[in-house]
């Protein structure tokens, strides 16, 4: 009886440790998909975004064919932005060294004139949110920006007043960008292969911290 009882209750240990083993590997299954479809809906992947240097902008964005992740993302986001057509829309919220944008640093946004008939460059918290602040300051456009004579642009984001092009960032903590071109054709036309050419955007420089 002894025996026989022994022998069951190995026979259940066994059952046990195997549905243990398959329970455990069904979870990191169901982890792992859902940690990829939530990447996967947050930042893309190279089929569905671009990167140029700290900025991303999604492919096809606004359009009719859309794929299925670049429409899931926009839901998610409850965002209603341009088609890819007329416009690309970057963000960002890391400087060109990869470090996270905040409000206790300074930092320098520089470049040349876009090849867009119209750009704007806007600071955010990182909900997306403009930043409220004393002078009413959220944006710089093609239209509102001092440029230099050889064509360049400098914007400065920081918490107090700085000469020329100041965008506030008050004490909103994390910090992001968001950069638009209207109509630019390096942007958006593709060539034969479908890729969109090269394009040059503003680099970000931490300038200093506190």
């Amino acid at each position: 009886m002894h025996f026989v009882l022994h022998k069951a209750k190995k026979r259940l240990q066994a059952i046990i440790l195997r549905v243990s083993d398959w329970a455990i590997f069904i979870g990191l299954v169901l982890i792992g998909g859902l940690g990829s479809s939530y990447y996967m809906l947050s930042a893309g992947s190279s089929l569905t975004t671009r990167t140029i240097g700290p900025w991303s902008t999604w492919k096809h964005e606004g359009r009719s064919d859309a794929d299925p992740y670049t429409r899931a993302h926009f839901a998610r986001t409850g965002t209603l932005n341009l088609t890819t057509e007329v416009a690309n829309t970057y963000l960002t919220n890391q400087d060109s060294n990869g470090a996270f944008l905040h409000s206790s640093c300074e930092y320098s946004i520089s470049g040349k004139q876009l090849d867009a008939q119209w750009w704007s460059i806007t600071a955010m918290n990182d909900r997306g949110q403009l930043i409220a602040n004393p002078s009413k300051r959220y944006t710089f456009t093609s239209d509102t920006v001092a440029i230099s004579p050889d064509g360049t642009f400098t914007v400065t984001l920081a918490r107090d007043a700085r000469p020329g092009n100041w965008l506030p960032t008050a004490g909103a903590g994390r910090l992001a960008l968001s950069l638009t071109l209207l109509e630019s054709e390096s942007a958006i036309a593709g060539d034969a292969e479908g890729e969109a050419t090269p394009i040059s955007l503003p680099e970000i420089k931490q300038v200093a911290c506190r």
